[in-house]
């Protein structure tokens, strides 16, 4: 299990090291693979297959003409001092609205992108409600990763919706305080009828081997 929820059997090695490249877009230059931290990372080997070499900071997961409740995942990306931390990409990845994974070029499925966090710190999706597994009680999710570029990468709490009837207390006790600043939303429709959720991510938060943050300008070392 990964976040609070379900995660793929594979477990790839924490030393994972920068032995390979993402395939890059056209004369753009690719984003280096990164060490895994935080423990054992399911399925992390595959946030790197299809990585742009340049995300924006908002894109989308479902195509438009995906079946299912519009919903959009916007947050703030922040260094463990609260500054804003520009450049981290955010990967997600989640079922249809019938609780399956459409078949893709990875064990992922077709809906997954990467946001790349802007100068504000700001990142977004828009996608639909993902379904919950069929024939299952696990509470409807959305799975996310955090890339650092040049510093490492491990997986946060899931997405998971405070209207969800399938959530348990305890489970959402369990992603209030977890990887990556909680994962608990409390979705809202917009004026066009869009759900919209507030996912912030402090990084490092419940990640066990974290590296120390970068120096930035004006810091002392």
């Amino acid at each position: 299990m990964t976040g609070v929820i379900l995660r793929e059997a594979l477990v790839v090695p924490a030393f994972l090291v920068a032995v390979a490249l993402a395939a890059p877009a056209r004369g753009q230059a690719p984003v280096a693979r990164v060490p895994v931290v935080g423990g054992p990372c399911e399925g992390c080997e595959a946030v790197f297959q299809g990585l742009p070499a340049e995300p924006a900071s908002f894109a989308r997961i479902a195509p438009a003409e995906e079946a299912g409740n519009p919903l959009r995942i916007e947050g703030t990306v922040t260094w463990p001092d609260g500054t804003p931390a520009p450049g981290t990409i955010v990967y997600a990845y989640h079922t249809d609205a019938g609780g399956l994974y459409p078949p893709g070029e990875t064990r992922h499925g077709a809906l997954r992108a990467w946001a790349a966090a802007d100068g504000d710190g700001w990142y977004g999706f828009d996608t639909i409600r993902p379904g919950g597994y069929p024939g299952t009680d696990i509470p409807r999710h959305v799975h996310l990763h955090v890339i650092e570029p040049g510093r490492c990468t491990y997986f946060i709490d899931d997405v998971v919706f405070r209207d969800d009837p399938r959530l348990t207390p305890r489970q959402l006790r369990a992603v209030e305080h977890g990887r990556g600043g909680s994962g608990a939303v409390a979705p809202h429709r917009d004026p066009g009828g869009t759900w919209v959720a507030k996912r912030d991510i402090p990084l490092g938060e419940g990640i066990r081997d974290y590296p120390p943050p970068p120096v930035r300008s004006g810091e002392d070392p």
